[in-house]
């Protein structure tokens, strides 16, 4: 594994998707969650899916229709198309990775995760490397897949890069995965090809020993999610650098 993450990354919690609030009319993502996040000096964390034109677009699902109008998958759609997709009870569309950028500014650190299909494309770690390539604020960039995290070690070298992951992997989502991957994912096998700066973990499956040893022996830095209640936040005090929270606002 490589060194740990620089500091800015743990200075201040990280709002799981911006500060959404959907009570106020703010939604995850969203161009008024991440205002509301620079406003709240936090740490932004989002998603990065691809469009049909492989633009890197900030959202989630890999399907509209929980937070948006219409039907169908990202991948369908160009990103053209998707910026014009109304979302849900609010007036707001969806970003480029290009319009998160100038949005923020550098005004606090943007934390990426690379949604994947785990089919070995790298073309969204590609595009956002193009357009981080011009960006000057403080940026990091993680996924679940360890290819992605690879494919951001090859293109990014320098850029702090960081593991998504969990203990058991046993959500029906990670069923449909070959069984070769998955061991692989689990107890962070891929380190030394993935060589992550940061782990992001599942807050209640800590404390475990990958995480442990990535931490204290190889000196990646900690980040738990996703913060809700008061006894995750003491379990990210007790085993953990920085919490990525959603639903409250921390102190």
């Amino acid at each position: 594994m490589t060194a740990r993450a620089p500091g800015w990354l743990t200075a201040r919690p990280i709002a799981h998707r911006g500060l959404h609030d959907r009570t106020r009319g703010i939604i995850e993502n969203m161009p008024s969650a991440i205002d509301a996040a620079v406003a709240g000096n936090f740490a932004i964390e989002v998603d990065l899916q691809p469009s049909a034109d492989f633009e890197a677009m900030v959202h989630h699902d890999y399907e509209l229709g929980r937070l948006t109008q219409g039907t169908g998958e990202l991948l369908s759609l160009t990103a053209d198309q998707l910026k014009q997709v109304g979302f849900k009870h609010t007036s707001e569309h969806m970003m480029t990775l290009g319009e998160l950028c100038a949005r923020v500014a550098g005004r606090v650190p943007l934390v990426l995760e690379i949604k994947s299909r785990f089919n070995g494309d790298r073309r969204l770690a590609t595009r956002m490397a193009q357009v981080l390539a011009s960006y000057t604020g403080p940026v990091a960039a993680m996924s679940f897949d360890p290819d992605q995290v690879t494919a951001i070690r090859g293109l990014m070298p320098n850029l702090p890069r960081g593991i998504v992951a969990e203990r058991h992997y046993a959500d029906g989502e990670w069923k449909q995965l070959p069984s070769g991957k998955i061991r692989e994912m689990t107890g962070l096998r891929h380190a030394f090809r993935t060589q992550p700066h940061f782990v992001g973990y599942r807050v209640d499956d800590l404390p475990a020993p990958a995480p442990w040893i990535a931490r204290n022996i190889f000196g990646c830095a900690l980040i738990t999610w996703t913060v809700r209640t008061p006894e995750q936040r003491v379990r990210t005090l007790r085993y953990a650098d920085q919490m990525t929270f959603e639903g409250f606002i921390p102190e």
